[in-house]
């Protein structure tokens, strides 16, 4: 049975519910359920809010009551098989007499997956999406997704350089190469991600908080983990010391132990912020997925180079990201985003 305007209707609102605001980004993933009966119209729809609450399948069920009798149920992502914290949605929907499910994501993850088989040997329609829907729904929890396939944390690295590549000045002043707009854009993009991560030297040259305020300088209710790199010794008084947000010094210089512990402690998403030596050792290791560069109208001729030698002695090795968005920010500078991908990832994409 083909998906019906309804249903794929009931997608994008499930989707909309899954993103509701105040539903956290991790380390669950972020899902919506909408019920229809036999004429497509709702008869119940949820949300899950986070770890240890309801999913969204079962809270939807709730709202709907005896109406899920012989419901079609449309989910971003596939129903779940087993008991975690709670029990299993499959189980769920079968209890309640739902007739046919529309998925939009098939679950990675192998201890949760399997769910469309389950129903369908219980005589329950499954249908899995593909194309545009699926992909919003995949998008929906893109860092989840990815580190539930490649078993670590997606990373991206942040970095403000000048136009010609330069993260301080010769004097090692760098405050502030990026404009204030840049700076905003900073702390939306670390409150997408729930570990930021810089170096020990970082820490001794700018002590910086590597807190997420709001656009008023003040500092939101949810804050990332902080990680500090390296194995230098950090005063007492280092800001990011502070009881503004929980941080850990991890006592390695080698990326993917760091990835791991940050793995072990249910991270996501790592937001990698400098500096230029700790930058080279992630993307030398091929641990860089994702860049955002905000480039500066600043020229200075002479300092820190944006990142340290990353072992490319010609131009046909060169790493070339694949730009995925430019934007102009207010005042002047340019955030480029890009994909970093495995090397020789971008030539068999393209042949």
């Amino acid at each position: 049975m083909a998906t019906s305007a309804a249903e794929r209707a009931a997608v994008q609102r499930a989707l909309a519910l899954a993103a509701s605001d105040g539903v956290p980004l991790g380390p669950n993933p972020r899902v919506g359920c909408v019920l229809l009966d036999a004429a497509g119209r709702t008869v119940g729809e949820g949300f899950h809010r986070g770890a240890g609450t309801a999913h969204a399948e079962v809270d939807a069920l709730r709202r709907a009551g005896e109406a899920a009798r012989g419901a079609t149920a449309v989910v971003t992502l596939e129903p779940c098989d087993h008991t975690g914290r709670t029990g299993p949605c499959t189980q769920a929907l079968l209890a309640a007499g739902v007739r046919r499910v529309v998925v939009a994501q098939r679950d990675p993850n192998p201890v949760a997956a399997g769910g469309a088989d389950t129903l369908r040997a219980a005589g329950v329609e499954v249908e899995l999406l593909d194309g545009e829907l699926a992909a919003q729904a995949r998008a929906l929890n893109a860092a989840w997704t990815f580190a539930v396939e490649r078993g670590r944390p997606l990373v991206t690295w942040k970095v403000a350089t000048t136009l010609d590549g330069r993260s301080a000045a010769a004097d090692g002043t760098s405050r502030w190469i990026s404009g204030a707009a840049s700076r905003r854009d900073v702390h939306r993009m670390r409150g997408l991600a729930d570990a930021v991560v810089v170096g020990t030297g970082t820490v001794l040259a700018d002590d910086p908080q590597l807190t997420v305020r709001d656009a008023d300088d003040r500092p939101t209710a949810v804050q990332p983990l902080r990680v500090v790199v390296g194995l230098r010794d950090l005063p007492a008084t280092a800001r990011v010391l502070d009881d503004a947000a929980e941080t850990v010094h991890l006592r390695t210089r080698d990326p993917h132990e760091v990835l791991a512990a940050l793995r072990a402690r249910d991270r996501q998403h790592v937001f990698l912020e400098g500096g230029a030596h700790l930058a080279a050792a992630f993307v030398r290791a091929g641990l860089v997925d994702e860049l955002v560069v905000y480039t500066a109208p600043v020229l200075l001729g002479a300092g820190t180079p944006a990142v340290a030698d990353l072992g490319i002695t010609t131009i046909g090795a060169a790493l070339r990201p694949r730009v995925t968005d430019v934007t102009v920010l207010e005042g002047g500078d340019v955030r480029t985003t890009a994909a970093l991908e495995p090397t020789g990832a971008a030539q068999e994409r393209e042949a």
